[in-house]
């Protein structure tokens, strides 16, 4: 079963991502050469202004593609960002073990010590001077380099906003530290780690241990997750754990769906186009992504403005879309239907003829939007408010216009 997995996983990562690039790096750190390999999104060379986070593998060479599986079927979907993709080549003789290195203070020594600068100061600056990366990186290990990688939650500034730890095989102490380092840090930091029912007993105990001692914090910064999969091994883990951690860190890129809808959307009282707003912004600030709001996310605005007929933010909608789709039919429309549904006829006509000067978007084309004004002719206009100013739109950054991609 296990092999089926990834086999499966391995087959979505051919199709998803464009060929491997191999690298290497005459390391000063490590006194060698190191070698890597890069996989870029399959888009990447078609969207030259695009950006992408990083997700840097340890262990790569056989955790590479469940991650690239899982990668690309969440990308399919639109529930996973593309990212750039660093596998570490550590599976021959000694090296996992040795790049992983510790003393008995618990703290990475010798070869352990070079690999940690190695990472941070090389390899790091070599890909992001390379290649078209955001400020936001992942790493991801299993059992000794999943231990590995939490050293850099030891430093004041880690580098790295997201961590994946696998079945880790912590040094001393390790399962209190992180935890102190997680209460204190300030900058925001997502943790997973997971383990099986069959896993090593000593693996288990540490990261329970770990489990309760962040649990016991109070006002956290961080966000966290913890799985223990039921007659999952140390190794079949592993392909339940990537997608678990995958979706716990993008949790909110996803688009709009019918559950969050009805539970989360239309129940509100009211400000139904600010949560809207509140998804993409937080996802500039918490992810450092810039997604173009997705069309059928203001449909589904759409949808829970006329079902709780809070017509009037209609008009805080049309503002929202002429910041991002400023040439198409989007705000002109939904400024249209705030007039229309006031019963402001006339206006809501010239409103909808404005689509003659305007690009066609999804099914807003401009025959729709003038029958649309054919149909208000000849109808008297019955206001049912005056005129409501609306503030404008408060997102905290500079928003991409249609067609730009970040």
């Amino acid at each position: 079963m296990r092999t089926a997995v990834f086999l499966f996983l391995s087959f979505l990562a051919q199709l998803g991502f464009s060929q491997a690039i191999p690298e290497s790096i005459n390391s000063k750190k490590l006194g060698e050469e190191r070698t890597f390999t890069i996989t870029l999104p399959a888009n990447y060379e078609s969207s030259p202004d695009k950006k992408y986070p990083t997700l840097l593998i340890l262990d790569g060479e056989y955790l590479a593609s469940p991650f690239q599986g899982i990668l690309k079927y969440g990308n399919y979907w639109d529930d996973l960002p593309e990212m750039i993709v660093i596998a570490v080549n550590q599976n021959y003789g000694d090296k996992r073990f040795q790049d992983s290195e510790f003393d008995e203070t618990g703290l990475p020594s010798g070869t352990g010590a070079n690999f940690f600068e190695f990472i941070g100061f090389e390899l790091l600056p070599y890909v992001e001077k390379k290649y078209r990366t955001q400020p936001f990186r992942i790493i991801a290990g299993h059992d000794t380099t999943a231990g590995f990688l939490n050293f850099y939650l030891y430093k004041d500034n880690p580098v790295f906003n997201a961590y994946i730890s696998l079945a880790p095989e912590m040094a001393p102490e390790m399962e209190k530290r992180i935890a102190e380092r997680l209460a204190i840090l300030t900058k925001p930091v997502f943790y997973y780690q997971a383990t099986g029912e069959g896993d090593l007993k000593e693996l288990r105990e540490k990261t329970a241990a770990l489990d309760q001692n962040i649990k016991a914090i109070g006002k956290k910064s961080f966000k966290y997750q913890y799985d223990d999969f039921v007659g999952a091994t140390h190794y079949s883990l592993v392909a339940q754990a990537i997608p678990q951690a995958l979706y716990f860190i993008f949790d909110g890129y996803q688009p709009i769906s019918m559950v969050e809808f009805q539970e989360k959307i239309v129940t509100l009282d009211k400000g139904y186009t600010q949560y809207l707003i509140d998804k993409y912004k937080n996802l500039e600030e918490n992810l450092g992504l810039k997604v173009q709001p997705r069309l059928t996310d203001f449909r589904a605005i759409e949808a829970a403005i006329m079902k709780n007929k809070a017509y009037p933010e209609f008009q805080e909608l049309s503002k929202y879309a002429e910041k991002h789709y400023p040439k198409t039919t989007l705000s002109v429309y939904h400024q249209a239907m705030y007039y229309e549904k006031m019963g402001e006829f006339k206006k809501a006509i010239k409103e909808y003829q404005k689509a003659f000067t305007k690009e066609a978007i999804r099914e807003l084309s401009k025959d729709f939007m003038l029958n649309k004004a054919d149909a208000l002719k000849g109808k008297k206009d019955d206001s049912k408010v005056e005129e409501i100013v609306v503030p404008e739109v408060e997102e905290g950054s500079e928003e991409k216009k249609e067609g730009e991609e970040e």
